[in-house]
């Protein structure tokens, strides 16, 4: 055997260039500044007039509400629960409360809301809601009343927090009220639950589901100064989208700090931004992010699609999707993060769009501008009654507006829920032209209009899918009504 050693120059050898994966990297501002002229020049189409093809594939529409005749049972007794988180936790909280009540055969005491210390919103329940309406309405179904009587109270040393207190377990099934909570509501006659965000599975008899869903769509209105100031944004968007047969797109985008330092996605990236957002993770959440052993990957990350979507992304998604450069934008969102800068190129690409700061005065705002739940409700209403929601990143906002559109437009939810793992690839897709990427963005936008109209699966939330047929099960409970005090 022979063996040859010589020299070989470094130069012959092969260099392995390691390439980002498809969709880790943060290229929208570049893809953005080569398309924007063929973007501008294609400026035609009308996705408003087009965007909604698919009608409710069950047939008939019917929403989940029956309206009760028969009277109700004595009392077993009160329940008083302590609503905790932002707008739409507490809404969670408040329809599980009337669907536990009704089921108890208990009254409910108007809920209270737990002061939080990242909402910073003291707001009552009677400044958000409607409470007058939200009695009437319930009336035939469950007993709601804005105090613990007085009788009740002298037992208790008028003192709520002597009552029994229950700490029940997160996603709790509604056969635990019955056996553990109702024997001691009867022995007590008023316990209180606290907290309560999350405290009842999805998964429930249709008797409590129908419950869930009157609280939910029927007895929660917001109250009469949210309503106005709402209505009054409405026709205002109407107005400045004439040109589209008075018919807006309204977007939720979070893109404020405190979510994009949470999602640990790199930006525009460099020292500056690191520092920013190594601080607001910091302060927000301490040592949570920088704990010994954990490992955070910013392009992984991107690639499961867990990042939120910029304001420049949101516009060129959109425009790719068919929306013209006329087309009224209402934008739903707290304070973005370095808006002057990330908000420019959105307002290029869409410059009639509007916000409640833009939309109304200092003076009309004024009442309402320093509580995060009032505010988060105007822009609740003004979603609501949109010809398009687009939904940027999920949480409970879009998770109740999907259901009540589907509730208020014949079971469709018109509603963008765009795949953001695909959209982590075409925009850092360096050679992708105008046409193929906005090809691939229709395709995006009916699968939206086909899954508008989806029937709910198993455990999914009826304050999603709210028609009656989702509701049906194989489990068996008593209804409402059949428990009495034994």
């Amino acid at each position: 055997m022979l063996l040859y050693m010589g020299s070989i120059s470094l130069d012959s050898v092969p260099r392995i260039i390691s390439r980002p994966a498809p969709g880790s990297m943060h290229r929208s501002p570049q893809l953005y500044a080569r398309l924007r002229a063929d973007m501008d020049a294609d400026n035609a189409t009308d996705a408003l007039a087009t965007v909604w093809r698919h009608a409710y594939r069950g047939g008939i529409w019917r929403p989940c509400i029956s309206n009760n005749t028969n009277g109700l049972p004595e009392s077993n007794g009160y329940i008083y629960v302590e609503a905790n988180g932002g707008l739409n936790q507490q809404r969670t909280s408040i329809c599980n409360a009337v669907a536990v009540a009704g089921f108890l055969n208990a009254t409910l005491v108007i809920p209270n809301f737990h002061y939080h210390s990242i909402w910073r919103d003291p707001s009552k329940f009677s400044e958000i809601y409607d409470e007058d309406h939200f009695i009437q309405r319930l009336k035939n179904d469950v007993r709601v009343v804005d105090k613990v009587p007085e009788f009740i109270m002298e037992r208790f040393g008028h003192n709520l927090s002597n009552a029994f207190n229950f700490k029940i377990k997160a996603w709790s099934p509604i056969q635990f009220y019955e056996d553990v909570v109702l024997p001691k509501l009867i022995e007590e006659r008023l316990i209180r639950i606290s907290p309560f965000a999350n405290r009842l599975s999805f998964d429930a008899p249709p008797a409590v589901q129908r419950l869930r869903c009157l609280a939910n769509f029927e007895a929660l209105k917001f109250s009469k100064p949210i309503t106005a100031i709402s209505n009054t944004l409405v026709s205002r968007m109407r107005e400045k989208s004439a040109e589209n047969n008075a018919k807006y797109v309204a977007v939720h985008l979070r893109f404020e700090e405190d979510m994009v330092a949470f999602s640990c996605c790199v930006f525009d990236g460099g020292d500056n931004e690191k520092k920013e957002l190594d601080a607001a993770r910091e302060k927000g959440w301490r040592g949570k992010f920088t704990r010994p052993g954990r490992v955070i990957r910013p392009g992984a990350i991107r690639m499961n699609g867990k990042c939120p979507l910029t304001p420049l992304e949101v516009g060129l998604m959109l425009r790719g999707m068919g929306f013209s450069n006329n087309t009224a934008i209402y934008l739903a969102s707290g304070r973005i993060y370095k808006a002057e800068k990330n908000m420019a190129p959105l307002l290029e690409m869409f410059p009639l769009l509007q916000t409640k700061e833009t939309l109304a005065s200092d003076e009309e705002l004024a009442p309402f501008k320093n509580f995060s739940s009032r505010m988060a409700a105007i822009d609740y209403s003004v979603c609501v009654h949109s010809e398009v929601f687009v939904t940027t990143q999920g949480g409970n906002f879009p998770h109740f507006l999907i259901g009540h559109r589907r509730y208020l437009y014949g079971g469709h939810a018109k509603t963008i829920k765009p795949d953001k793992r695909r959209l982590a690839i075409l925009f850092d897709s360096p050679g992708i032209g105008w046409k193929s990427l906005k090809r691939q963005l229709f395709n995006m936008r009916a699968h939206s209009d086909a899954k508008g109209i989806e029937i709910k699966r198993a455990n999914e939330s009826v304050y999603t899918f709210p028609c009656p047929d989702c509701m049906c099960r194989s489990n068996k409970s008593e209804h409402p009504k059949s428990i009495q005090a034994r």
